[in-house]
């Protein structure tokens, strides 16, 4: 057996708030299902549960501890000093164990529900028609109290009964612990019942020159593929009469999901056309945060959304709208070589020139500095920036003192010099 971790069998729950004026002591269906078993046909007429009914809804009972097979707590009951009191239920056995986990993972609905901690209610109905009761019923229960009352349960035992059904409401695993299991010994045993193998064999595969010669015969071929989309989608309005929950901001939502339909646009269309047209449609499945900041700034959010995203990455206005303009011409390549220089090749470099001073006539070859990755145009506001990829070129312009983004990237470095030169408006 899969040791258990001390706490993991021991439960502690904090006293609950009274509950008066519900027509229903629990709200859970496992809650009313204990209050059912609880009450029975015997026990439903008798003062004292309607006593610990009373306790229990004024907030009598104190904090409650439940350990495989008990659960005990104080209860205040008319004496200033409260009492004692417990709960003792049978567990079940390791047989009973195995009849009622191998039920549930004989049902994959069970399965999934129990390993992703959410207690089906159709899993008491599943235990019995395997022969394993998970609800206790009146007779099973055993009260324990330090009060003189001898009945069974005395008012506050009943009161400890009624407030275990409102512990049930908010964790139904509480009644496996009572049981006999912790919830880290269930899971594992469920793990390795999930993870074992079936006894039936797999059924067989088709062999691939069955396959291929079904082809051969004539198999329809596969449909064309959906056009490309031209733009994304409108955005439904998410604005209404009922205000908006705490914290949840219409604007910005409303803003994600047009960047969501934007960004499915471009995966459709780069999946329909392998060559996008500019070099930022390869967006990298994963970006850091202030990648991804940068890049909800270049979709030109609304001014309110634009100064929290500034204030999200720790950038000005202007250093944003600089990153953003990187983004809109190279993506998150074009981010790498804003702010940073690398070293090249020094012979691409020397080849680079060259090819510059032969493309243009010598004597109005542009004269150009070289400082790591950058190639700077003397006499002009204007520079080139080698990406870390080596072959792509990307245009910059000095404007109040700061070099921006110009342009998308070209691998023909004359090409985007040229283009670079040309006069032309901001």
């Amino acid at each position: 057996m899969t040791p258990t971790a001390p706490d993991d069998r021991r439960r502690d729950f904090p006293p609950l708030p009274t509950a008066r004026g519900r027509r229903s002591f629990a709200e859970s269906w496992w809650g009313n299902a204990w209050v059912e078993a609880l009450e029975g046909p015997t026990r439903s007429a008798t003062g004292r549960l309607a006593r610990g009914r009373t306790y229990a809804r004024a907030g009598n009972v104190g904090p409650i501890t439940v350990t495989p097979g008990r659960a005990t707590a104080h209860v205040q009951g008319s004496q200033p000093r409260p009492y004692r009191t417990s709960m003792d239920i049978p567990t079940l056995t390791q047989g009973a164990w195995d009849v009622l986990l191998d039920a549930a993972a004989a049902q994959a609905g069970h399965l999934a529900a129990l390993l992703d901690r959410d207690m089906p209610t159709t899993l008491a109905e599943t235990a019995a028609q395997a022969g394993v009761r998970l609800l206790p019923q009146p007779h099973e229960l055993t009260p324990r109290c330090s009060c003189p009352d001898w009945g069974d349960p005395c008012k506050h035992a009943a009161a400890l009964y009624y407030q275990v059904a409102r512990i049930l409401d908010r964790d139904p695993f509480v009644l496996l612990l009572l049981r006999g299991r912790g919830e880290s010994e269930l899971m594992a045993d469920l793990h390795r019942r999930n993870a074992a193998p079936t006894t039936a064999p797999p059924p067989p595969g088709v062999p691939a020159r069955k396959v291929f010669a079904a082809a051969r015969a004539g198999l329809p071929p596969l449909p064309a593929p959906p056009p490309p989309v031209d733009h994304p989608g409108p955005v439904p309005e998410l604005t209404s009469r009922v205000a908006p929950a705490p914290g949840l901001d219409p604007a910005a939502l409303r803003f994600l999901a047009a960047d969501t339909a934007t960004r499915a646009r471009q995966m459709l269309n780069q999946a329909l056309a392998p060559s996008p047209a500019h070099p930022q449609d390869l967006t990298p499945t994963t970006l850091s945060t202030d990648d991804d900041l940068v890049r909800l700034a270049a979709a030109t959010p609304p001014a309110e959304i634009f100064t929290r995203l500034c204030w999200s990455a720790h950038r000005t206005p202007a250093s944003l709208t600089r990153a953003a303009r990187a983004w809109q011409y190279g993506g998150a390549a074009a981010m790498e070589i804003l702010d940073t220089r690398w070293d090249p090749d020094p012979a691409y470099l020397r080849a680079v020139r060259e090819e510059i001073k032969q493309t243009w006539d010598a004597e109005r070859a542009p004269a150009i500095r070289i400082a790591g990755n950058w190639l700077t145009v003397s006499g002009h506001d204007a520079q080139l920036r080698l990406g870390t990829s080596g072959h792509l070129w990307y245009p910059y312009r000095k404007k109040h003192g700061t070099w921006w983004p110009a342009g998308f990237p070209d691998r023909d470095v004359t090409a985007v010099l040229s283009d670079l030169l040309e006069p032309r408006a901001e």
